[in-house]
């Protein structure tokens, strides 16, 4: 199952997060990954697995053109030319000719270099290094005005979501402008939400576990989540969201667990190094 990105490109419906694993969990948990049918997987310069997802990625019987490798520029490699040394050295780590989505973490609006960061993943999609760019944690107004500097819109916007905080007005807005919305931190925090009344009800009606259910939201609302597990058995049960749907009821019962708090940072004052 793939979503067709506004530059062309299709991306899979879900994928794997890898934070926070270390080189040695991410190889473990992406070999197991792309073994039960993943196919898009997602790391970061900040979270240093970049080697480990990479030495997964180099071992696969899997071929190249049929995965979805994203990665994610920290915030120490804002600015235009320190942008493309960043990317070169994920690259490098990651042991790739080309990186299929490559995203600007965080806006970092205090450090006022977003915009000319933006112009370096530009020319990067226009030299082949990157196949499709986008950006994570950004609000229509970042994004405004990185299009206003350079004319082009990303085309996935990475952000937190999930039940508790849905960002409706958010993920309207990217679909109004054919920015697909992909979810980290999809499941939540912890096990709270899971455990919650709502999810195990709706789950247990469906004979599925409260953590398909929360995807299979994500899923029907158009978003695309990349939960984390390094655990085979839960890696699999993730992936098993496919073969059934929730109704209009169920999702408005999970839309009523909005608490509109955030898990992580703001992307108006947080600060990634």
């Amino acid at each position: 199952m793939t979503v067709m990105l506004a530059d062309g490109h299709s991306m899979p419906r879900l994928g794997l997060g890898t934070w926070p694993m270390n080189d040695q969990e991410a190889h473990q948990a992406v070999t197991n990954a792309l073994t039960l049918g993943y196919r898009l997987i997602d790391t970061a310069a900040s979270y240093g697995n970049e080697r480990g997802v990479g030495a997964a990625v180099a071992e696969t019987p899997v071929a190249r053109e049929d995965l979805f490798v994203t990665t994610k520029l920290r915030g120490s490699h804002h600015g235009y030319d320190a942008a493309l040394r960043g990317f070169e050295a994920s690259r490098a780590r990651l042991g790739l000719d080309y990186v299929d989505l490559y995203l600007i973490h965080w806006p970092l609006p205090g450090r006022g270099l977003y915009t000319e960061t933006w112009r370096a993943l530009v020319h990067l999609r226009e030299q082949g290094l990157v196949r499709s760019i986008g950006v994570s944690n950004f609000t229509p107004e970042h994004i405004e005005r990185v299009v206003a500097d350079t004319g082009v819109w990303p085309v996935v916007n990475q952000i937190e979501l999930h039940p508790g905080f849905p960002q409706s007005g958010l993920r309207a807005w990217g679909a109004d402008h054919d920015i697909v919305t992909e979810s980290w931190s999809p499941l939540g925090a912890g096990s709270k939400l899971l455990n919650e009344p709502v999810v195990t009800e709706v789950a247990a009606a469906h004979g599925r576990t409260p953590a398909q259910v929360v995807l299979r939201w994500h899923l029907q609302l158009g978003a695309v989540p990349i939960p984390k597990s390094a655990d085979p058995g839960r890696t699999r049960q993730n992936l098993e969201v496919f073969d059934f749907s929730l109704s209009p009821q169920d999702m408005a019962r999970l839309d009523d667990l909005s608490t509109g708090g955030r898990i992580g940072g703001d992307p108006e004052t947080y600060v990634e190094l």
